[in-house]
């Protein structure tokens, strides 16, 4: 597969919330504010990046074949490190965002997406270019996800809504309905 390729689907076609459903957690957490949401997703995107990396390192020169059973746990233990380092440069650079980001901050460690992604390039036995590619490009799709949702939602904060709809279920409709129409990626890709 093309690197332009991995690039698209990493970002529509298999976007990781809305196709995979991976890390909805702080989808549905962060996305109440444009900023937030913005912020979380350059956090985002500088673990997943750091963190495909160090994982495709580790497993390709350390764990594979005879430890890959340590697989999983590994790359907990890097991503966790990786999200103390962001916590870290965040609080002393803006602490502002880091305030805004609160519990979804520490929450990147146990992000399904992060571990997801690293798991999936061991899978798909990517190359360390063809790594890096996709896992900026999954982060970049997570972002997109995050920013659209928070779009939405500060609009409909705006809108007339029936008070049965308000919060939660609007959010739970609209995430329904986003991941609906980014199903529509994936049909463009057996074309």
């Amino acid at each position: 597969m093309s690197l332009l390729a991995i690039i698209f689907v990493a970002i529509l076609a298999d976007n990781i919330v809305f196709n995979q459903f991976l890390g909805i957690c702080p989808y549905l957490g962060v996305s109440k504010r444009l900023e937030t949401s913005l912020g979380m997703g350059i956090a985002v995107i500088f673990v997943m990046a750091m963190s495909a990396v160090v994982t495709w390192l580790v497993y390709n020169y350390i764990l594979f074949p005879h430890l890959v059973y340590l697989r999983t746990i590994v790359f907990i233990l890097i991503i966790a490190g990786l999200v103390q380092l962001v916590e870290t440069i965040l609080k002393k650079t803006n602490p502002t965002l880091f305030r805004a980001l609160g519990i979804f901050l520490p929450l990147i460690t146990t992000n399904c997406t992060i571990l997801g992604v690293a798991i999936l390039n061991v899978q798909a036995e990517h190359n360390i270019i063809e790594t890096i590619v996709y896992s900026i490009s999954v982060a970049v799709g997570f972002t997109i996800a995050l920013v659209i949702m928070a779009g939405i939602r500060e609009r409909l904060d705006l809108a007339n809504v029936s008070s049965l709809l308000r919060g939660a279920a609007v959010s739970l409709v609209t995430a329904g309905i986003l991941s609906l129409a980014f199903m529509g990626f994936k049909g463009m890709m057996t074309l």
